[in-house]
């Protein structure tokens, strides 16, 4: 299974909710192999925003910094 980074998720994303495209067009363009991995990006940056397309280590990261900067 490959992973993307935030950044790309992020650009495919903003893509598919500025009309670019739909999943299998967006999929084909951006060589995602799966068009379920964009609808569910789509779903996880509607309900949980830019932290819905993090990898895991990368949420905690953030969680961890944020709690040093305060």
């Amino acid at each position: 299974m490959a992973k993307y980074s935030y950044e790309f998720k992020k650009q495919v994303v903003e893509a598919y909710l500025s009309g670019e495209g739909g999943y299998e067009y967006l999929a084909k363009r951006y060589g995602v192999p799966a068009r379920s991995n964009i609808k569910k990006w789509v779903r996880n940056y509607e309900t949980h925003g830019d932290k819905g397309l993090m990898r895991r280590e990368n949420k905690i990261n953030t969680l961890l910094k944020r709690s040093f900067l305060l």
